[in-house]
């Protein structure tokens, strides 16, 4: 296994909690395009609740036209999508051009190692073990929580495309109106907000499992995904 590292200083064990003092090294994990796409995508989802919501459901009364203000709700909605859905296929190439920690083997556990790692995480989360598995990308179980989202933003993208067929002709209605003979409009706009709020979730979760590792481990998890950088003991890499 290559890494992009630097030694750093001696780590004593009250900081990790990983046993007698350990030389540690600060590995780059994360790539400039898995960061910029990471704050891309979480950018694009706040943009698009705040309008999306709006659209479903207008809670701001202004003097204007209020024809005005939706038209402007409903243009930025749009460009944050299609800005989104161009952050969605960058990484997912990046799953097949980008370093060990960005590939796809990370969300879909195919190797024995992985699923290990992926049980060791299961009991870590369960409370079973107070130590969290050892990796320096994502562990085997947040991988696989991250291809659910995947999956769920894939959705999202094809409901709010339908959605926005209806207003259209041409290609993107010949493309997405297959998604009506699956479900009536009703059932896609209640889809597409239903995710919405799935997301969400998925935030609140993510931003406690970075802070819970973060405190766990004291490697930088919190940090890392402005710098790339995270900080290890030389045997868990």
């Amino acid at each position: 296994m290559t890494t992009d590292a630097t030694p750093a200083t001696s780590t004593p064990d009250t900081d990790l909690g990983l046993g007698p003092t350990l030389e540690c090294v600060t590995v780059k994990v994360w790539e400039l395009p898995v960061r910029v796409i990471h704050w891309t995508i979480f950018l694009c989802v706040v943009v698009l609740s705040i309008t999306g919501f709006y659209i479903a459901t207008p809670y701001v009364r202004v003097s204007l036209e209020p024809r005005f203000l939706m038209g402007w709700m409903r243009a930025i909605h749009n460009l944050a999508a299609f800005v989104f859905i161009a952050a969605i296929i960058a990484r997912v190439i990046w799953a097949f051009t980008g370093n060990q920690w960005a590939r796809w083997d990370q969300f879909i556990a195919v190797s024995k190692e992985r699923r290990a790692n992926g049980r060791d995480g299961f009991r870590y989360y369960a409370f079973m073990t107070a130590k969290p598995p050892a990796v320096l990308g994502h562990n085997a179980l947040a991988g696989a929580t991250y291809l659910v989202v995947f999956a769920m933003f894939i959705a999202q993208i094809i409901t709010g495309l339908a959605l926005l067929s209806l207003e259209t002709e041409g290609f993107l209605a010949s493309m997405t109106g297959w998604v009506f003979t699956v479900l009536p409009i009703p059932w896609v706009r209640f889809l597409h907000h239903l995710i919405m709020w799935l997301t969400w979730g998925f935030v609140v979760h993510h931003l406690y499992s970075a802070i819970l590792f973060d405190t766990e481990e004291k490697t930088g998890v919190l940090s890392s995904i402005f710098t790339g950088w995270k900080r290890m003991p030389v045997d868990r890499l």
